[in-house]
Order: structure tokens, then sequence, then C-alpha cells
């Protein structure tokens, strides 16, 4: 099976061709190797998928027929993804929500100096 194929039928991409694109990108690599969608995957076979900014890594154990329930996906496949991405991915977020929410605008000089004030005192 197509490794673009793979991944859009264990739920990791919602359609086909966002899969795809992530091949073609970069994202995908097949046992340290990038590859392109067209890529065949075998049982065994260790998979990295870099999305929404996390490294999942996942390792093949059987092919599925054809898409399967968000419940079935286990069967197919190992998921090895430490919980450290997890939770850096939630610490960005927190990050971004701190300071400031979307469609607020430019920050002002106050918030420019409040940064260099955090980075100043980071670097001490």
């Amino acid at each position: 099976m197509r490794i673009d194929k793979f991944l859009w039928c264990v739920r990791y991409f919602k359609t086909r061709n966002i899969a795809t694109t992530a091949c073609k990108k970069g994202h995908i690599k097949v046992n340290d190797v990038v590859v392109k969608p067209s890529r065949e995957v075998y049982p065994t076979d260790n998979i990295e998928v870099r999305k929404d900014q996390v490294n999942y890594k996942l390792t093949v154990l059987d092919i599925p027929p054809n898409r399967v329930g968000a419940k079935l996906v286990d069967i197919y496949r190992v998921d090895k993804t430490p919980k450290s991405a997890f939770e850096a991915q939630e610490l960005l977020k927190l990050a971004k929500d701190y300071y400031r929410k979307k469609g607020v605008g430019r920050p002002t000089k106050k918030d420019r100096r409040d940064l260099d004030n955090l980075t100043f005192e980071n670097e001490q």
C-alpha cells in the first residue's frame, strides 16, 4: 500500500490529498528516509510524520484493506510518539494565547519593552 494511502487509512490525515502534500513537502520519513507519496509500506516499517509541529513515530503492524474506524486503528500501527512532544505543543499553544489574542493588532511599545525585559532576564 502507498504511504499516503496508509496514513489516510489509519487516520493521520483527513484526506488523501493532504497526506500526499505532506509527503511531497518532506514531512514523512520511512526508516529515516524522506519518501515520495508512492512509496510502498510494509509491516515492521518505522514511519515518522511531522504534523502540527509534532513528530509522530509509528510502526506498521499490518496493512488495512481500506480506511478504518478510529477504534480499529491500533490493529494496524503502534504509536511510539514520546509524551514530551505533546507537552511541548501544549506549551506552545499556551504561550501564543497568553501573549496576544487573535485580531488584537500590532504589538505596542509596552509589549516590546516587556519582551525585551523578559529575554534580558533569561540571559542572566
